[in-house]
């Protein structure tokens, strides 16, 4: 699709997205359409395995929603930024390939929304994150206080919500909000490799165990667990199975064709 805010690059079976809307990256409508609809293109296409996500600059990831826009907005039309905030934020979340946030500076409010969004984290270490909302007497509208809670706890998530002060790289990590973090010129490149690793993994298996653990992360364990065994069964099923079960009889590399 043609965007204007967002840059696609495919290589190695990755894409690389980067979120280009200056200053600071910041999310208005457009920007949240566009996210949608590039990510249902690259969830269809064939030679994309993984995706990085990133922003444009060495300053911000996301910087937060565009406040400019939304200060004028009456309620229905703020129902209206919400609901496509969170086919947004869904739409990365749901997807059929692992995604991988690399945070290149600072993600605030709708930013760190949507790094948490992602299934894996990579941040510079000059990368700050914060959801200032209460400082401007709303409350986050893209799964901020609900995605939260399901990394850090509710404790934890509630002081970073109520007080709406900014983290470093390194308390994120340690809070686990970060998988690993890394010199501020190495972000993409790391998440980059990451994400190269993952494209040469079964794609239907990989899919499945997306399925599995963000699905039985919302039930209780016995409908989780028949969830994981149905997963299992259907990447049993597929083509590739055969083909890495041969390869390691074999002792060699296997090849996947996604089927």
């Amino acid at each position: 699709m043609n965007t204007k805010f967002l840059l696609c690059e495919i290589e190695n079976k990755v894409a690389v997205v980067t979120i280009s809307h200056a200053p600071g990256n910041k999310l208005n409508t457009q920007v949240y359409q566009e996210i949608a609809g590039l990510m249902g293109d690259l969830e269809t296409n064939k030679n994309v395995h993984a995706i990085v996500i990133t922003g444009a600059g060495d300053e911000a990831f996301v910087a937060g929603a565009d406040i400019n826009e939304m200060v004028d907005l009456d309620t229905v039309g703020m129902m209206d930024l919400t609901q496509i905030t969170r086919i947004a934020f869904s739409r990365i979340e749901k997807l059929n390939k692992p995604v991988i946030a690399a945070i290149n500076g600072l993600a605030r409010g709708g930013g760190f929304e949507l790094a948490l969004s992602c299934d894996l984290r990579i941040a510079s270490e000059k990368a700050q994150f914060a959801f200032p909302e209460i400082n401007l007497a709303v409350t986050p509208g893209g799964g901020g206080t609900q995605r939260i809670q399901k990394v850090v706890g509710q404790g934890i998530a509630k002081e970073l919500l109520y007080f709406g002060e900014m983290m470093d790289a390194e308390r994120a990590y340690q809070l686990q909000i970060v998988n690993k973090v890394v010199p501020h010129n190495e972000v993409l490149t790391v998440a980059k490799e990451w994400a190269e690793k993952l494209a040469q993994k079964a794609p239907v298996a990989l899919r499945m165990m997306k399925v599995a653990v963000n699905t039985g992360s919302n039930v209780d364990l016995e409908s989780a667990l028949t969830i994981e065994a149905a997963c299992y069964d259907g990447a049993f099923a597929t083509e590739d199975r055969k083909e890495a079960m041969t390869a390691f009889v074999e002792n060699r590399k296997p090849e996947f064709f996604g089927r």
